[in-house]
């Protein structure tokens, strides 16, 4: 299993100062790379990316399983995460 971060989601994670949220991160990431099908889909259409609520925030990641690879893509407040 490959494991990637994209930048947006080091310096999302670079920047939580909470301990508490920071073990809820560890725990939610260690539990999507034992079982990556866990996440909800992102939206309707089923291309890959998915969603963990970790209250009140969101983590993006994607998982490619005929290649193995899953991406952490982002970790945000739930009502700014959607936002482009």
């Amino acid at each position: 299993m490959i494991i990637q971060q994209e930048p947006e989601f080091k310096k999302a994670i670079k920047h939580i100062k909470d301990n508490a949220l920071k073990e809820k991160v560890k725990k939610q990431i260690k539990k999507i790379i034992e079982n990556p099908e866990i996440g909800d889909f992102l939206g309707y259409e089923k291309r890959g990316e998915r969603k963990i609520y970790i209250k009140p925030f969101r983590l993006l990641y994607y998982y490619n399983k005929q290649k193995e690879i899953i991406t952490f893509i982002n970790f945000k407040h739930r009502g700014k995460i959607y936002r482009k």
